[in-house]
């Protein structure tokens, strides 16, 4: 993040791509809803346009998006075996080629999911979460069992050179909505980050990691007071 990047600047970069996608949204879509700030600042802005008559089913990546949305009197389907029309949601980092890390709030697991369901795959970031490698701003967050952790810690510090168990307000372990522990991991150099992928998930006891590879989104970017878009190579 560079430091003029203030966080009112990012607060207000947020709103607006927020607002952008809510824009997107049309009559009798299936809609997949990330986690994360900016999606915090978008449900409401989805709830606001149900209200106003927009019919849309929505399927939640988290249960704090789930709760967030039930207390502005929207209710979530499962996601079934039908696709999805379009799953919006935000990102840690974006390279110039549109591959990504998530997981900052843990909830990656859901989130390739329900961007693996859809037809369509819209991003939403601030002008904060570009980067020109992936790695340059935040550790990689790789979600694992809690069985054997100490086990599969040693494996993925081995790969990765170090891990940090991340850690709860409480103090205690950060627990996903999938009963997961995460460790957080700088990434290292020397490996593209479609092999490190592979070799974690070749790790027993890695359930999943947070690049974001090779899904090929349309990426809205707010900077400079304007949203621009891109498409991911």
């Amino acid at each position: 993040m560079t430091p003029q990047v203030t966080e009112a600047r990012r607060v207000a970069e947020k709103q607006a791509v927020a607002e952008a996608a809510a824009a997107r949204l049309s009559d009798g879509m299936r809609l997949g809803v990330g986690s994360g700030s900016t999606l915090e600042l978008f449900v409401p802005l989805l709830s606001a346009r149900i209200r106003a008559g927009l019919r849309i089913s929505c399927v939640a990546t988290s249960n704090r998006i789930a709760a967030l949305g039930a207390s502005l009197s929207m209710t979530f389907d499962e996601l079934d075996e039908q696709p999805l029309d379009l799953a919006i949601d935000g990102a840690d980092e974006v390279d110039p080629q549109g591959q990504m890390v998530k997981g900052a709030g843990g909830a990656m697991v859901r989130e390739r999911i329900v961007a693996a369901a859809a037809r369509h795959f819209l991003v939403l970031v601030d002008s904060s979460k570009l980067v020109a490698r992936l790695g340059e701003r935040m550790p990689l967050p790789v979600e694992v069992q809690p069985f054997g952790l100490a086990q599969t810690t040693r494996r993925v510090a081995a790969l990765m050179g170090e891990t940090r168990l991340r850690t709860s307000s409480s103090g205690g372990p950060f627990v996903t909505d999938n009963a997961g522990r995460i460790l957080d991991c700088p990434i290292p150099s020397g490996k593209t980050s479609h092999q490190l992928m592979a070799e974690l998930h070749a790790i027993p006891g890695v359930v999943d990691a947070g690049f974001f590879l090779d899904f090929h989104p349309e990426v809205l970017v707010a900077r400079d007071g304007r949203v621009d878009r891109f498409l991911g190579g």
